[in-house]
């Protein structure tokens, strides 16, 4: 079995002065640079004792070095555990309590938000070919040496409104799975120049980004945090492709818009690809005007390696699809649940791309995944004549008003096609034994709408009952540090505006 560090080794050995990866801080490394940093790395960890099946958990956000301390680890024998270092200290505690790990990096130089934790945890900094990162060796009662799966790479902790955290398992074969299909569906080559903005802590920066690149040998330009002028500047600059979440795209059409500029005019720029929700027609059509290539869209999770479902659509092509299942996964669709009949049901899924199951928590695996390896998504969608997926929304969003299914995403596409809307969300609020639609509506500064134009507009669009019977407009909406919408928390974080029920 080819490990995931291996690609890596290959391209070190056979390329290496090859550019691999570089960041907003200045690092420029070649393959055989990296090769040496996670060298370097490893003697270090070695020399606190991770051995194989350890955890190393790696606060941080996307720079050359936490890239070497992932596969630094890898090459061990040891798990990685990326985590996000804006996380809040709750949240990460509740990680540390739960992976347990050996010993926890931190990338404090390259983030304010991780030199906060390093001083709150007490970490030490090690400096050698991989830059300067900070680090904790647990003591060892605050190890714990459970037997761990076969092939077992990554954990990933899966963002959650409430309860125990879940550690997502994921394999050197699930991780190959989901590069070497992000790479075959975007013709990837070692002369591409990939823009790393996605968080190497979220399953699409790791698997679809810096995975699929490895194993091609592309170059990355890792940003540490998303800005709307950094991301155009970027692409103005050399990079041949671009993969991020519809939030990230609006606000840079918007960014552009702002710098009285309509498109983008990139020569380089082949392959744009957007995921993590879905598209609307209008939108679509801006964004492929702006960029002057196809945007792409996908369907994927943590759970299945990132990706599920692709486009490989043409410019113009109307298709809001999510596109078809990406070579050896299977589709099925189980119309037995809320919001199911008709065509619609819950996406279940198998392959090589489905984890291996949640870390120490065999309950809410056999939740989700069945003896015979299906996935249940939580999402449901429904399958065209063509065999494209096109996705309804969560089942737990779903919305009952007035009897009707109301699903989120096709009133966000009625409201995000009004050219003064930058992006929305909406959520199902309890009103006295019903639920009322609530839209949160992010506007422009000096360009905003008024709440009757919008009502207007949507209505004609939508049934009466899919209307949303609140507007809430703002400037920003709360984002996770991927860009996606914090639908979970909109009702708490916009309390003050929302009448009483």
């Amino acid at each position: 079995m080819t490990l995931w560090h291996e690609y890596l080794e290959a391209h070190a050995r056979q390329r290496p002065t090859a550019p691999a990866f570089g960041d907003s801080g200045g690092a420029r490394w070649t393959y055989g640079d990296l090769a040496r940093a996670c060298d370097a790395l490893r003697t270090h960890l070695v020399n606190l004792g991770v051995g194989p099946g350890d955890r190393v958990m790696l606060l941080c956000e996307n720079c050359c070095a936490a890239v070497a301390a992932l596969f630094a680890t890898s090459q061990l024998g040891a798990v990685a555990v990326p985590v996000n270092a804006r996380m809040r200290a709750p949240e990460v505690d509740r990680i540390l309590a739960h992976a347990k790990p050996a010993v926890v990096l931190l990338t404090a130089a390259a983030s304010p938000d991780a030199a906060a934790h390093a001083s709150r945890l007490g970490a030490q900094a090690i400096e050698g070919d991989f830059g300067r990162l900070h680090v904790v060796s647990q003591d060892a009662d605050g190890r714990s040496h459970v037997q761990i799966p076969e092939g077992l790479a990554v954990l990933l902790y899966t963002t959650g409104t409430t309860g125990a955290p879940k550690g997502v398992m994921l394999s050197h074969d699930n991780l190959k799975f989901g590069g070497g299909a992000s790479a075959r569906l975007r013709d990837m080559t070692a002369d591409d120049v990939v823009y790393g903005v996605l968080p190497l802590s979220h399953v699409f920066g790791l698997a679809s980004v810096l995975t699929a690149s490895v194993m091609i040998g592309a170059e990355v330009r890792l940003e540490t945090r998303f800005t709307a002028e950094r991301f155009y500047q970027a692409l103005r600059s050399g990079v041949t492709l671009v993969s991020a979440v519809p939030q990230m795209h609006a606000l840079v059409m918007q960014y552009a818009k702002e710098q009285g500029l309509d498109h983008l005019g990139s020569p380089d720029l082949r392959y744009v690809s957007s995921g993590a929700a879905p598209l609307d027609p209008d939108w679509k059509r801006r964004a492929e005007a702006f960029y002057g290539v196809a945007l792409q869209n996908g369907y994927g999770m943590t759970e299945a390696t990132a990706g599920i479902c692709a486009t490989r659509n043409g410019l113009g092509d109307p298709d809001t699809s999510v596109g078809p299942p990406l070579p050896g996964v299977d589709l099925r669709l189980d119309q037995s649940v809320p919001g199911g009949g008709d065509g619609l049901g819950e996406i279940c899924l198998r392959g090589g791309n489905v984890m291996l199951g949640y870390f120490a928590n065999q309950e809410a695996t056999q939740t989700v995944l069945d003896p015979a390896g299906w996935l249940r998504s939580g999402d449901i969608g429904r399958l065209d004549e063509n065999g494209n997926l096109h996705i309804d929304g969560r089942a737990k969003e779903l919305i009952i008003h007035g009897g009707f299914n109301v699903f989120p995403p096709e009133v966000e596409a009625a409201l995000n096609a009004h050219p003064q809307v930058v992006q929305s969300a909406v959520v199902g609020r309890p009103q006295g034994g019903d639920e009322q639609v609530v839209a949160f509506v992010e506007v422009a500064v000096g360009d905003e709408p008024t709440v009757s134009e919008l009502r207007a507009f949507v209505a004609e669009q939508l049934a009466g009952y899919k209307r949303p019977g609140l507007f809430i407009l703002t400037e920003q909406l709360p984002a996770a540090p991927t860009g996606k919408i914090l639908k979970h928390v909109l009702l708490s974080h916009f309390a003050d505006q929302l009448p009483a029920v």
